[in-house]
């Protein structure tokens, strides 16, 4: 992967968020995104070594698109400045699909590498699952938010978006209700990438995503079939 010219490729495109520009530019992001392709078929094949349930994930259906949703957003910008993949072993990876605990990366406008794993907002009965989870395995939960490798690589689930009060069915003395009142339940990190070449980038992913199994596993264990 050229990380040099995708950075450029997509700082260009902040600045120029317009059709023409894109069609004009066309070959640069057809050959950006044949190599974001390739990173992503390699990237599931090496998560696949420590988390097999992901090794039939087809990785063109990983890839988010491009273009922007523009129906109900008040950005009318056409394209979205990231390129930006989710690994998972159900092949889905909206919340809304059911898509299930995910590994997921993308590279932005301004050379930064997010990293991340988790559910991010997952739908209703999904979130009650997990919440009733944490409450049913009080212990599994606890060794799990002080996993060492969660907490060296991550800093631990992120607990900025939560409910102001305990969820229907919880009260105020449910265990680790910081982590029941939560909407999401990811892990992220974010680094710049304008010194990672060569195979940098796909060292540091490969390593953050097995840094992450653990939660991966203990979400996709309240439901088996994601």
């Amino acid at each position: 992967m050229h990380v040099r010219d995708l950075t450029q490729f997509l700082a260009e495109l902040s600045e120029n968020n317009n059709r023409a520009w894109f069609v004009m530019n066309k070959p640069r992001y057809d050959i950006l995104r044949a190599e974001f392709l390739e990173l992503v078929i390699h990237l599931i094949a090496e998560i696949s070594r420590f988390d097999p349930a992901v090794a039939a994930c087809n990785p063109k259906k990983a890839l988010f698109r491009i273009n922007r949703d523009m129906r109900f957003s008040h950005d009318k910008n056409p394209y979205k400045t990231t390129f930006s993949a989710a690994i998972t072993a159900s092949g889905l990876k909206r919340p809304s699909q059911g898509g299930g605990p995910m590994y997921y990366f993308h590279v932005n406008a301004d050379g930064m590498l997010r990293i991340a794993a988790g559910e991010y907002i997952p739908p209703a009965d999904r979130l009650r699952a997990i919440r009733q989870q944490i409450v049913a395995d009080s212990s599994g939960f606890g060794k799990l938010i002080k996993n060492k490798k969660l907490l060296d690589s991550y800093d631990g689930l992120e607990l900025g978006d939560q409910l102001v009060r305990p969820p229907k069915g919880f009260d105020g003395e449910t265990p680790h209700l910081d982590y029941v009142r939560l909407k999401s339940f990811i892990v992220r990190r974010e680094q710049p990438i304008n010194k990672m070449l060569g195979d940098a980038m796909q060292a540091q992913l490969i390593a953050s995503f097995k840094d992450a199994y653990p939660l991966v596993t203990w979400l996709r264990q309240i439901n088996p079939s994601v």
